[in-house]
């Protein structure tokens, strides 16, 4: 056995040994706290509703307010479930967007589930195998561990409007499903209890729709969520989109990731000639567009460290200009339980899309949430119901936060920074994923969504960590590298320790101690 192979078992004895003392001190730290009561005045945009302003709408069983990727999905569900479904969205047009575009195969498998994995079809959708990582001059593969799947599963990246659209019109077409162009101003509410909501149509009238449930997920810059939950929206950096054309990756069908500096810059394919880039920026403020800067940041500072097989391509992409920009928020999921309402999507819950995670989420919040309505035949005891939907908030985690808290703590460290034991961890993480096998395989089911275990995304991380300690002390140690190593442990436990008390420590390790866990469906 070699010093890379003793290192990491060393490694994962460690890891799991300071995996359990974090678990129990979170725990204890967190005991006696209670969730923050919602008003009993739901407040909305427009002040606080009452009676029925507007004329009103047919009834239905579900209003969705947004028809993106998380809202389009659940139409075509709850439709398909028999349920009348009203969606409400602002914008019917195909959307134009810069991220969005890949779908791990966790994601692609949570398609199949709801049926729609036809929409990935005729759409010049592009499979995906995998990643490939980019360090100082070196490369590695890492691939999906897919041989226990259909061959058919895969990673999926395409244009995100073309999806959006494919979704759009599967759901338009069920009977009992409404899709239209208006903005949803405000929630409709009484008592404490949401009614419907108020929109304005595409013609300027102003009309009121009425459900018994009202489903949120109007997408990142939602004006609705601040009713229904606590928006702790962090913007850590930001993507400068480029589409790249007539080029061919270093690795076909793969995701690729430089560890550039300041920060990751990534490339995969969007359809057969186009391959998107995205530049992360660290901050809130880009370079200006308008006045070249940004161009000359790409041309001087990004482009040296673009693989040498695209960097031709990549500079003919900024000079011919179509450069777009866009926030990277980061939200964890803290809902005021109210009755008759409910978040998902972006509106609910945001990550880091370093990781590509977001589309998998919110597809695996939506299988979750229909096998908990599947039953219900009865949607309007609010009350009730949303008592009842609380175990929704538990049932999600295993893939919420594994993805969330693996994308969070990835961005962190693949960073580049000035701290020595920073760049030690960064190092540790290139090389020990370099490994291959358990050790590249264990991470990438975990990116992926194959793979939704918390437990398991925190002995791989301190695995990380405890082997980029081995290579410090082994073979001689010393007081300066062993220091070094005590800080690397403690700039890993600075990274993912606050990922993971965001999410939750009791409903990510241990949601058989949560009681809404255990909840049935309401009797009907």
């Amino acid at each position: 056995m070699g010093l890379d192979q003793w290192a990491c078992a060393l490694g994962w004895i460690v890891a799991t040994a300071l995996s359990a003392f974090a678990f129990h001190a979170l725990v204890f730290r967190g005991k006696g706290k209670e969730e923050k009561e919602g008003a009993d005045c739901i407040v909305t945009t427009s002040g606080k509703l009452c009676g029925s302003p507007g004329k009103e709408s047919d009834p239905a069983d579900v209003v969705i307010v947004g028809a993106g990727v998380a809202g389009s999905a659940l139409a075509y569900t709850l439709g398909k479930d028999g349920r009348r479904v009203h969606v409400i969205e602002r914008d019917l047009t195909e959307p134009d967007r810069i991220v969005g575009e890949l779908l791990q195969p966790g994601g692609y498998l949570k398609l199949i589930e709801l049926d729609l994995e036809d929409c990935v079809e005729q759409i010049d959708a592009q499979r995906v195998y995998g990643y490939a990582l980019f360090k100082d001059g070196k490369n590695t593969r890492l691939s999906y561990p897919l041989e226990k799947f259909h061959s058919d599963v895969s990673g999926r990246s395409f244009h995100n409007g073309r999806f959006i659209q494919r979704m759009r019109e599967k759901a338009a077409n069920l009977p009992n499903v409404k899709l239209e162009q208006g903005t949803v101003t405000s929630l409709v509410e009484e008592k404490g209890i949401v009614k419907g909501v108020q929109y304005k149509t595409e013609s300027g009238e102003e009309l009121s729709v009425y459900a018994p449930l009202t489903i949120v997920c109007d997408g990142c810059f939602s004006n609705l969520r601040r009713s229904l939950c606590n928006p702790m929206v962090d913007v850590p950096s930001c993507f400068v989109g480029l589409v790249l054309e007539s080029c061919q990756l270093p690795y076909a069908n793969h995701g690729h990731v430089i560890l550039g500096d300041p920060s990751p810059i990534l490339f995969y394919p969007i359809s057969s000639t186009e391959v998107r880039c995205l530049v992360d920026v660290p901050g809130q403020k880009v370079p200006s567009i308008s006045s070249g800067e940004m161009a000359n940041y790409l041309k001087t500072t990004v482009a040296p460290q673009v693989p040498s097989q695209i960097r031709d391509a990549f500079i003919v992409a900024i000079d011919k200009g179509n450069i777009r920009t866009m926030p990277n928020r980061s939200m964890p999921a803290a809902p005021h339980p109210t009755p008759g309402a409910l978040l998902l999507g972006d509106a609910f819950n945001m990550r880091h899309p370093l990781t590509g995670g977001g589309m998998t989420v919110a597809l695996s919040d939506i299988v979750v949430l229909r096998d908990l309505l599947k039953p219900l035949k009865d949607l309007n005891e609010a009350p009730t119901l949303c008592k009842y939907l609380e175990s929704f908030y538990t049932l999600r985690k295993a893939m919420a936060s594994t993805i969330n808290t693996l994308a969070g703590a990835l961005y962190e460290v693949f960073c580049a920074s000035p701290d020595p034991a920073k760049q030690e961890m960064r190092q540790a993480c290139f090389d020990y994923l370099s490994l291959g096998g358990v050790f590249s395989n264990g991470p990438v089911s975990l990116l992926s969504g194959l793979n939704p275990r918390p437990l398991s995304l925190v002995l791989h991380f301190f695995a990380v960590a405890i082997y980029g300690v081995g290579r410090l002390i082994f073979p001689f140690p010393s007081p300066k590298r062993a220091w070094m190593g005590a800080r690397l442990i403690s700039g890993a436990s600075g990274i993912i320790l606050p990922i993971i008390k965001a999410e939750g420590v009791r409903q990510m390790f241990f949601p058989a101690t949560v009681p809404a866990y255990y909840r049935g469906p309401p009797a009907n």
